[in-house]
Formats: structure tokens, C-alpha cells, sequence
């Protein structure tokens, strides 16, 4: 066993990571790395995405980034990678060979970083390929939602279940998906729910600089790729039934539904605002008064699991509304740090948005509450608890 008084080696696998820091792609893996520097060093290991740097240092963590195709259609990674599948098919040739690289990478990674213990970010496909490439490394596997809700076919669940099985422990966003991790085989004595955390100091602090309410419409903020399980379509249909003049909403993100919501909002005061880099998502949770989390499950079955945009928004003051999704449902206590509907009911979401633009002290005291309640998703405490489960796992 390697000596208690160096730090943890740890090697990180995960499919979603920003090209640049601070870009807008969504960021948890970086984070939680970086908070547990210098107790831990850490290998990041991702696919190759348009923009990205092959070798990257800074914060305390380490990323490499493999090739894995031709350089011109390289891009199923970049952001996430099945939505990107199911919005492009073409995508698909892309995939083999994502998971052949990998291999590779994750072999060649164990050779010259020695890690402990390996933490695969998704089930599919780091939690695989760990296990093929990496078979002598304890492997910590959190799955966010993605690939636990969808990729229901059999092939794809036994898959699941046998890396799940073999992990030394599976941490999940919600008590929901703890479930269904362990119907699928992961041991319930180390399957734990363990959001991401946010930066929920940046956050706050952006907020308590904006200064004095300003009069005007209600300011609405919706955040995230714009994809079916997000509900944006849902929030759209229920604006449209309240007076304009009352109200305007911004919409951060961009994906694949980009087109046709922009169409459904023709005639609304809704501004898309495209991908916004963190400083810049900072300043727009500051200046909303609402944010809105509409989430619904998609076709595919996929749904999210915990947001780290609603927890930035709670950490901003904003007053947050949220479907009544697992996760969702834990992170806001409805009537007290937010307000909860029920998912892709239109009218439900309209009275609530209708009740909070009439009424200012009620958005005051829900994002109060809603900040106060984000410190407990702080990245620097979120990041503690994975430090102590990865030394666990690795028999620290």
C-alpha cells in the first residue's frame, strides 16, 4: 500500500469538460479536482473537443485530452455526449472509436500516473472502459443522470450492472437514482447520493454586488442546454398565457432545440442569450429575480438528476422554481427556499411564476432561503466528502 503522508493520486475519467476554463461548458469535474488539491493529485482524463489544449496544468490538477478521430468531425464531446448523439446520428461513428482511444489512454495514464484509485465520471462510457483497461485499480463510479435514466436497452443494462457491480463505491445526484444504481447491482452499504458542488462563493458574491433592485419587468433567467428533458418548450407555453408587459426572460444555453424555441418564443420578450462563460453566468443569476427549472423527462427517458445551475441560481438569491423531479425535489424545499410544480404541467408552472412576478417579498424570501440553503453544495465541502470516499476506496 503506497505511504498515507503523500497526497491521493487520482485518476479522473469523464467525457463532458470545458475546452477552456471558465467557458461555459459545465465545469464539476474541474471543480471537485481542484478542491481536493493539494490533499489530492489529479489526472484529468477527457476526449479531445474543438478549442481544447492535448495537456493543460493549473489549479493543482493535471488534464489530458486524447485524440480520437479525424480532427475536422471530432466533436461528439463536446458537451454532452448523448445528447449530442441523439441530435446528430452522424455522431454515432464517432463513438467506437471514443471508447478505443480511451483504452488506450486509460492504460497508458495507470502506467505513468500509478493512481490509487480511479473516479469515472458516467457510467457509460468511463465506467467501462476503467474497467476493461484498468482492472487492478479500485474505481469510484458517479453517474449524474444521462446514462442511469436512459440507455434502457439490454445490452446497455447489463453493461451498467456489471460495472456497478464491481465499483468500489457509486455515488449518485438523487435518492431516486440511488435506487435504481442499486437495482442494476451497485452495493447499497457504498452507494451514496453526492451532488456536484458549485461555486457558491463566486456566485454569491456576484449577487451581493449587484446593488439595488431596479423597477421594471420581472427579470426570469432559465438555464441549460437546450435539449427536450430541460422543459424550456413547457416554460414557453406557460409565459405565453401571462401578460408581456410584466415580465422578460433570458435563456442561457444553446443545443439542438435552439430553432424551434426560438420559433415557439416569436412575439415574447425572451432574449436567447447562447453559452455563457462562468463570469458571465455570475453576473446573470445576480440580475435575475426568478430562475426557472422546468425539467421534464424526455422521450429517451433521460431527466435530470441535480442541476449545478439551479444550485448557483439558490447560491445568487434568486428565487427558484423547479419541476418536481427527484433531485429537483431535494435540493428546494417547496414554500420555503423555492417553489415546486409538478413537471410539464403548464398551468401549474403559470400560477407559479404569475404568483411570484405579483409578488415582491415573496421573491425576497425564497432567495434568501434559497441562498442560505446552496452552502450546504458548496464545491469546497462537496469536495472534502469525495476526498474521503476516494481514500476509502483506495484503501487510504
Amino acid at each position: 500500500m503506497a505511504s498515507s503522508h503523500r497526497p491521493l493520486r487520482v485518476l479522473t475519467l469523464a467525457s463532458t469538460f470545458p475546452a477552456v476554463a471558465g467557458d461555459g461548458t459545465p465545469s464539476f469535474v474541474r471543480d471537485l479536482a481542484v478542491g481536493m488539491a493539494p490533499d489530492a493529485e489529479t489526472l484529468i482524463l477527457v476526449p479531445a473537443v474543438p478549442g481544447g489544449a492535448p495537456e493543460e496544468n493549473g489549479d493543482g490538477v493535471s488534464v489530458r485530452r486524447y485524440r480520437f478521430f479525424f480532427r475536422r468531425w471530432e466533436d461528439v464531446a463536446a458537451g454532452a455526449l448523448l445528447e449530442n448523439v441523439r441530435s446528430r446520428r452522424s455522431r454515432l461513428l464517432q463513438v467506437p472509436p471514443l471508447f478505443i482511444a480511451q483504452f488506450f489512454a486509460v492504460r497508458r495514464a495507470v502506467r505513468e500516473h500509478r493512481p490509487d484509485v480511479i473516479h469515472a465520471h458516467w457510467i457509460i462510457p468511463q465506467g467501462i472502459v476503467a474497467r476493461w483497461a484498468a482492472r487492478g485499480v479500485p474505481t469510484v463510479v458517479t453517474t449524474l443522470g444521462g446514462d442511469l435514466y436512459a440507455l434502457r436497452d439490454p445490452v446497455s443494462r447489463a453493461l451498467k450492472r456489471s460495472v456497478l457491480r464491481r465499483a468500489k463505491a457509486v455515488t449518485v445526484m438523487n435518492e431516486d437514482m440511488r435506487s435504481i444504481a442499486i437495482s442494476l447491482g451497485a452495493d447499497a452499504a457504498t452507494t451514496s447520493v453526492r451532488p456536484m458542488g458549485a461555486q457558491v462563493a463566486q456566485f454569491a458574491a456576484a449577487a451581493a454586488a449587484r446593488g439595488a433592485a431596479r423597477s421594471g419587468p420581472v427579470r426570469l433567467l432559465a438555464v441549460g442546454r437546450l435539449v427536450e428533458k430541460k422543459g424550456f418548450h413547457v416554460l414557453l407555453d406557460a409565459l405565453a398565457g401571462l401578460p408581456a408587459d410584466r415580465w422578460e426572460l433570458t435563456i442561457v444555453g444553446d443545443g439542438p432545440e435552439r430553432a424551434a424555441l426560438e420559433s415557439r418564443a416569436d412575439g415574447l420578450p425572451v432574449t436567447f442569450a447562447g453559452q455563457l462563460t462562468r463570469e458571465e453566468l455570475s453576473r446573470a443569476d445576480a440580475e435575475a429575480d426568478v430562475a426557472v427549472f422546468p425539467s421534464v423527462r424526455a422521450a429517451s427517458g433521460d431527466q435530470d438528476g441535480l442541476p449545478v445551475a439551479l444550485l448557483e441560481a439558490m447560491a445568487s438569491g434568486c428565487a427558484v422554481v423547479v419541476s418536481d423531479l427527484p433531485g429537483l425535489d431535494e435540493a428546494v424545499v417547496d414554500g420555503e427556499s423555492g417553489v415546486i410544480v409538478r413537471s410539464g404541467d403548464v398551468e401549474d408552472l403559470r400560477a407559479a411564476l404569475a404568483r411570484l412576478i405579483g409578488d415582491a417579498a415573496l421573491r425576497s424570501r425564497l432567495g434568501a432561503a434559497a441562498a442560505e440553503r446552496a452552502q450546504q453544495y458548496d464545491v469546497a465541502s462537496v469536495a472534502r466528502g469525495y476526498l474521503e470516499l476516494l481514500r476509502e476506496a483506495a484503501g487510504r
